[in-house]
């Protein structure tokens, strides 16, 4: 019997979901900055600089960022790292992923690009000092099996950082259901031509685990000392796990 799994709110093979994704991101990467912006009013920045201030990471750390897509983290933490550092940058799909490269090294800061599957990391066990995965892990098909390649490429001591959309406060919950809904589509039409992408994006949010489902997954594959922290009354949520 095929197994299968969600997209968004539709039940589709495992197999096909990953080309379905890709098909999403494709579609998007060109007004993916943009968007994000305006879906957010900005508000992305602040999350993923909480991001660096959480993540401990110093200067002659090696970094892994997992689905960087357009560079945001890697920026950052290329700041951190310093000379003396190194941080991947790494995405399962090319047209998000070049888009990234191509701002590195516009802005003078190449770094280490690979097009990777993030249940099938082409690294070795125990090589960085910190991973992270920003509005990612919702993406994947098997979250489990992605939180144990990422534990498995930290190094002892080491730290994972998991950025994703969580569960709003409930007395928010319907004026954000209208605006995921109703006003997200509208804009995914009018900038990128694209209403089916950003109702995607809202329906994925809605099946993606919540903080507390999501510790719970972290600590069943291996992390320890795993915490959340909400942000923006839990429109996301950063999750935090070691390796000991």
């Amino acid at each position: 019997m095929t197994k299968t799994t969600h997209f968004g709110f539709n039940t589709v093979a495992e197999d096909e979901k990953a080309g379905k994704v890709a098909e999403v991101f494709h579609s998007v990467a060109e007004r993916y900055n943009l968007m994000n912006d305006l879906m957010s009013i900005g508000m992305h920045r602040l999350w993923k600089r909480f991001v660096m201030e959480t993540s401990g990471v110093k200067a002659g750390d090696k970094v892994l960022d997992i689905a960087g897509g357009t560079g945001d983290l890697s920026v950052l933490f290329l700041q951190k790292v310093g000379k003396s550092g190194q941080v991947w940058l790494t995405d399962i799909n090319n047209s998000m992923l070049s888009i990234g490269r191509d701002r590195l090294i516009d802005e003078g800061t190449p770094t280490p690009v690979a097009q990777c599957d993030a249940e099938k990391l082409p690294f070795p066990d125990n090589y960085f000092n910190c991973v992270s995965v920003a509005f990612g892990l919702r993406n994947m098909t098997h979250k489990d099996i992605a939180l144990k390649e990422m534990l498995r490429v930290i190094k002892p001591g080491g730290t994972v950082l998991v950025l994703e959309f969580s569960k709003i406060w409930k007395l928010l919950q319907p004026a954000y259901d209208a605006y995921s809904f109703k006003l997200l589509p509208a804009m995914g039409k009018m900038i990128a031509n694209d209403a089916e992408s950003y109702q995607y994006l809202a329906e994925s949010i809605r099946m993606h685990p919540s903080q507390d489902e999501l510790k719970e997954l972290m600590e069943q594959v291996g992390f320890e000392r795993v915490e959340y922290f909400n942000l923006t009354a839990g429109i996301v949520a950063l999750h935090r796990g070691y390796k000991f």
